[in-house]
């Protein structure tokens, strides 16, 4: 979703300069989005399949509420992103320019929209509105516009679109930092990278704030229990300090070896250093989050790898200000070897979001351990998990070997290092 955005401003740049540079740009960057949609499509219909093999109660449950949302992603926005991005990839001569821009803008709005009706359907489960309890003990849509307008997902959707545009500009920027280490294909390079970083500095901004403080706020304001597990605070106190680092001990509940900042979460939460915050000890033990060690050090790992993004970005942006930035080795390499990164803090942030929702489906309402399907025995859920832990593998491996043959091709028909104008 990232990429889509970065390839609209690929398409809008050559559109305005008439420059064919950034068309042969936009193009090497649409094959590997296209690669990149493909096995998404692979791995995610058997995501959808799960709702009913796996959970087939909280799919009779609440299905009457969630298939909205999961059935408009589908028949609007994927039909909406398939349908362009195979103009985008093969449509270019008959559709013209002007033609082939929309096609981009079109493969924008459709991967977006995706991705606000699959959040959509998440934050309902975070924080469900627009309901009713049917006489059958199912969940029915009482207002359509109460589910797609929920309060969550402004935060929610903002923050996880975001960091998907931050995973894009890293890419960019690493792909672009290795033409330049490599002293190959150095104007599209320099293209790569000074795009990435300039929209990659703004998104990291945006993602500490406001969209980061916004979704903590939501959380602090419906989901306290949670925000008290992820920060490790297990007892209730005002001026309640961040723990930079530390480790839970779920004995003693306590953090061991902790480094805080004191008073910080009540300021971040409340906007008052005295504020008092509640801590774990408020809560009863059965609505704390099932896996608290795991949900405090996914949510450090993606609010640490955050900081170091804003951190690295405002070099990278400080360097490129200076007009020094295609030359300084140091730097292209911290670019080029940031890759992964991205791809760990977002999953870091989805299992914080997920396991801090536990031990709830829909939040108050719905216990996770109601949800499962009855008939499918936990031998048979194993031997699923491995069978697409060995899939997924595969698909992985092919989907690396698709990629690096992209790089290794690079954009344009040929090589060259002329300045793109």
């Amino acid at each position: 979703m990232g990429l889509a955005l970065l390839i609209l401003l690929l398409k809008t740049m050559a559109l305005r300069t008439h420059n064919e540079h950034y068309n042969h740009a936009a193009r090497f960057w649409t094959r590997i989005f296209g690669i990149s949609f493909a096995l998404g499509v692979v791995t995610g219909i058997p995501m959808e399949f799960q709702f009913g093999t796996n959970w087939a109660e909280f799919s009779r449950v609440a299905g009457g509420v969630i298939g909205q949302t999961l059935a408009m992603e589908g028949v609007f926005s994927f039909f909406l992103e398939s349908t362009f991005l195979g103009m985008l990839l093969f449509g270019e001569k008959r559709l013209g320019q002007t033609g082939h821009w929309f096609a981009s803008l079109m493969v924008f709005i459709g991967s977006w929209l995706s991705g606000y009706l699959i959040i959509a359907t998440d934050a309902w489960m975070q924080h469900p509105v627009g309901y009713a309890i049917a006489a059958n003990g199912t969940f029915a849509l009482a207002s359509f516009w109460g589910l797609v307008l929920n309060p969550w997902i402004l935060w929610q959707y903002t923050h996880n679109m975001v960091g998907a545009v931050i995973t894009g500009c890293f890419v960019m920027t690493s792909i672009g930092s290795f033409y330049l280490l490599a002293k190959m294909r150095e104007n599209y390079g320099r293209t790569f990278v000074r795009l990435g970083v300039i929209v990659g500095v703004i998104a990291c901004v945006l993602q500490m704030f406001p969209t980061g403080d916004g979704q903590g706020k939501m959380v602090a304001e419906y989901q306290p229990v949670t925000l008290a597990a992820m920060e490790g605070l297990f007892e209730s106190r005002q001026s309640a300090p961040v723990a930079v680092l530390g480790q839970p001990d779920m004995d003693k509940r306590r953090l061991d070896n902790p480094l805080m900042i004191p008073g910080a979460l009540s300021f971040l939460t409340f906007r008052r250093w005295t504020a008092q915050v509640n801590g774990l000890d408020h809560f009863p033990v059965e609505d704390w989050p099932d896996q608290i060690p795991l949900l405090y050090y996914s949510y450090h790992i993606m609010v640490g790898l955050g900081t170091i993004f804003i951190a690295v970005m405002m070099a990278a942006a400080f360097f490129l200000w200076r007009g020094k930035l295609y030359e300084f080795k140091p730097m292209l390499w911290v670019l080029m070897l940031s890759l992964p990164f991205p791809f760990i803090a977002n999953t870091a942030g989805w299992v914080t979001a997920e396991l801090g929702r536990q031990p709830w489906l829909i939040y108050g309402l719905y216990r996770t351990k109601l949800g499962f399907s009855t008939q499918v025995s936990s031998g048979n859920t194993l031997f699923t998990l491995l069978g697409f832990m060995g899939l997924y593998m595969v698909v992985g491996i092919l989907f690396l070997y698709l990629v690096h043959r992209e790089i290794d091709r690079g954009p344009g028909p040929a090589e060259t290092n002329s300045m793109a104008a």
